[in-house]
């Protein structure tokens, strides 16, 4: 099964989703938000399409890690989710993603209006691979090491 991250916003909902093997995180839409029914019914379509049995919302908490208006909003949303699509919501510490996701997509060299279009299913990617990176086992990290046979003469 499969992950969806999202980064909740006002008017968007930034949307990705994680590889079957739950590695990395691709971003896949930006839902434009008219209604809590409307937007739900877009996350329940999006999750039976990927086989999503998780979702992690970012939280946006301040940079001295208390929680406002926004954060109290994404928690309440998250609840939301959990009950509307019955699959497991986890939040994840958002802080600076977007700021993260709009440098990738300058250094790319993307478009202003380009940017706008995808900044919040980047932003979406860079929440979902931070919780991803952060719950992967030990075991399973990838080490320079691996690839390197000492075994040859």
């Amino acid at each position: 099964m499969r992950t969806l991250g999202l980064d909740f916003g006002t008017k968007t909902i930034g949307v990705a989703v994680s590889d079957g093997l739950g590695l990395t995180a691709q971003g896949v839409t930006t839902i434009r938000r008219t209604s809590l029914k409307a937007d739900l019914a877009a996350l329940a379509t999006l999750a039976r399409e990927h086989e999503a049995d998780r979702v992690v919302i970012g939280l946006p908490l301040n940079m001295d890690g208390s929680e406002g208006p926004r954060a109290e909003a994404s928690r309440k949303f998250a609840d939301t989710v959990a009950q509307s699509l019955g699959v497991q919501v986890e939040l994840w510490d958002e802080r600076l993603s977007t700021v993260a996701a709009t440098r990738t997509l300058l250094e790319a060299d993307v478009s202003r209006a380009r940017r706008k279009e995808v900044i919040d299913q980047v932003a979406a990617q860079f929440i979902l691979q931070g919780w991803l990176d952060a719950h992967r086992p030990a075991e399973a990290a990838y080490h320079a090491d691996d690839d390197y046979d000492d075994s040859e003469p």
